[in-house]
């Protein structure tokens, strides 16, 4: 699946819905692939399970009530040996033949719960393990998708998606190996049915069409259900996550009322949608009840009736009862398959296209071949710049940025100095021939490697779960404690470091909530300074550092930017008066670029930001 058009697309627009989808379904069980080993184990497990509850019946009705408790001769009935199996039995042990019959029974129940628990067992292990790798595939694509699909798309939808539907698979496969188990205990009990009063076999089976008929209509009127029920719970996770991530702005604004009111609406209507699935589902299942209570009847009627005129034994008749269940339930598993398979189509079809999804970020077909260590010379030329679907941002911006030199830009609010920089690493797709590195253009070098190159402290630092080092290194093997250290103490973390219990072992709460917003930004420079990237992007990381901590920023600015080609978005006085070169940025064109004294004359918006101390407008 591929983007070929300028607009962007809807990331759920592309769902078909389709009942059955062969090429999904080949898709999904090359997923399983590597599991076959264990999927035949499992195959073959409940294939004996299925032939040994078939025999169950025939233990019990040929065996024991017709041969030892009415003496009956079997005339063509099909015992399947296990009459002169439970003679030999009784002649091994010594034992009277009921008691040989009833140690068989014993043991063939046994041999069901050992085969049938091993198969279950193996079944989900390999289903586990396969949608597992899955999974793990469609969270590695997710992380690689660039900031426009972000942009657009929702995080509760997404994780709907790893988490929800990759369950949704789970219950489809299990359910198949369920399904392979009524299958044959069907066939073969039918076989022995036929075999034993063909008239009374197919007088049951009239009721087959009938249990058909009624799991279609069930199936035809809940597939809508589910579909919606699917649809309001992907948008109950999409409104909780953003509740949660946002609770402090939520608070702060006295919007939990309404937040909740929003939230309880979403959930009534999931609730809806669920409770008439759940009605549908219990008339359906009264349904089957009274049909297979008929079926007894009918059974207790028309054997009853053969047996008084000496036509079928009273085993056969309790055999067929035995045998009922064994006739319809493979009839209501293919129903409840049906209804899963729609499900799982619609959570495949989704999982399939998140880890499809293609944004257009072009890598290079042939990449550039870089030094060890670039001069991070910086050449902006011409560049034009729109998010999908909306108007320019940036235009015509040109900017040269010398190798080791460090370059301000300041503008009003939305005059697109975030997005500049965030052009840099090319977390967007970046014109041809528009950005330059050591006169290399960006497109040419593979954005991993052009984003190892470039590091960036934003305003709204990011701490994962971990420990202080954790967040430092991000476990990136090359770079040490020793090194995550001596980068903490450079710029003036290692104080409030070391104060904290455990040290750099401290390990941090949800988002960092253990620390204060200017130590987070301290840790954010120790973050970037440990990976000693050539190129150094500030974006207003200096805008919530209270005095105390812009005094040890600054200190450590000098260091941080040393010998390294920087671009500061700051709007601090001291900051930007200390750089080689300022930029004025203005509704996405550059005003004017100079050095902070010309730039009072030569800019009328440089001079009203500075004489606002740099205050945004």
């Amino acid at each position: 699946m591929s983007t070929a058009s300028a607009a962007p697309r809807m990331f759920d627009a592309d769902i078909s819905g389709r009942i059955f989808d062969l090429r999904l379904l080949k898709r999904l069980f090359a997923w399983l692939a590597p599991q076959k080993r264990r999927l035949l184990i499992s195959t073959v497990l409940v294939m004996i399970t299925a032939v040994l509850q078939v025999l169950l019946p025939v233990v019990l009705s040929l065996v024991v009530i017709d041969h030892l408790l009415m003496g009956t001769q079997q005339s063509g009935i099909p015992d399947l040996g296990l009459v002169a199996f439970t003679e030999g039995l009784a002649a091994t042990f010594a034992v009277h033949p009921l008691v040989a019959a009833c140690l068989l029974y014993g043991i063939i129940q046994l041999a069901i719960a050992v085969t049938g628990h091993w198969h279950r067992v193996t079944l989900a292990d390999a289903v586990i393990d396969g949608l597992a790798d899955l999974r793990r595939a469609v969270f590695a694509h997710l992380a690689r998708l660039p900031a426009s699909f972000w942009d657009r798309v929702a995080v509760g939808r997404v994780t709907t998606r790893v988490t929800n539907d990759v369950e949704s698979l789970y219950d489809l496969l299990r359910g198949l190996g369920a399904l392979v188990g009524e299958l044959v205990p069907f066939f073969v009990a039918l076989s022995i049915m036929l075999a034993v009063d063909a008239k009374l076999t197919l007088a049951l089976l009239a009721f087959a069409p009938v249990l058909a008929g009624f799991t279609f209509a069930f199936r035809l009127l809940s597939r809508e259900l589910y579909r919606r029920a699917r649809q309001s719970l992907s948008l109950l996770n999409q409104q909780l996550q953003e509740n949660l991530s946002g609770l402090t702005v939520v608070q702060l604004h006295g919007r939990e009322d309404e937040n909740l009111a929003r939230y309880t609406a979403t959930n009534t209507r999931h609730r809806r949608n669920e409770t008439r699935g759940m009605r549908l589902e219990t008339l359906y299942g009264a349904i089957n009840d009274s049909l297979g209570s008929l079926a007894l009847a009918l059974v207790l009627w028309l054997g009853g009736l053969a047996v008084f005129e000496d036509a079928l034994t009273l085993g056969a008749v309790v055999l067929f009862t035995r045998y009922i269940d064994m006739l319809f339930s493979p009839i209501v598993a293919l129903g409840e398959q049906y209804n899963q398979l729609f499900r799982a189509m619609a959570s495949g079809e989704r999982i399939f296209q998140a880890l499809d999804w293609r944004e257009p970020m072009t890598e290079p077909a042939v990449p550039a071949t870089l030094p060890a260590r670039l001069d991070g010379a910086i050449r902006i030329e011409g560049l034009t710049f729109a998010y999908p679907g909306g108007e320019p941002v940036l235009e015509d911006v040109s900017l040269t940025v010398p190798a080791g030199s460090t370059l301000a830009l300041v503008g009003p609010t939305g005059s697109g100095k975030s997005t500049l920089v965030r052009l840099l690493p090319r977390l967007y797709e970046v014109p041809a021939a528009a950005i330059f590195i050591d006169d290399i253009d960006v497109n040419a070098i593979p954005s991993r490697e052009l984003r190892r190159r470039i590091g960036i402290v934003l305003q709204d630092f990011h701490v994962f779960s971990g420990s202080i080092l954790d967040n430092i290194t991000l476990n990136d093997p090359a770079i040490d404690r020793q090194r995550a250290i001596a980068a903490a103490e450079n710029v003036g973390a290692n104080g409030f470091i070391e104060a904290l219990p455990q040290g750099y072992d401290t390990p941090l709460a949800e988002r960092g909530r253990n620390l204060s917003q200017g130590q987070r930004q301290l840790l954010a420079f120790a973050r970037v300074l440990a990976a000693d990237p050539e190129i150094l992007i500030l974006d207003e990381a200096t805008a919530s550092i209270d005095p105390e901590s812009e005094r040890l920023i600054q200190q450590a600015l000098t260091r941080l930017t040393s010998n390294r080609t920087s671009i500061i978005i700051a709007h601090r006085l001291a900051t930007v008066t200390d750089a080689d070169a300022v930029a004025v940025l203005v509704n996405g064109r550059i005003e004017a670029a100079g050095v902070h004294a010309d730039l009072l004359e030569r800019s009328p918006t440089y001079a009203r930001l500075h004489s606002m101390q740099f205050q945004e407008l």
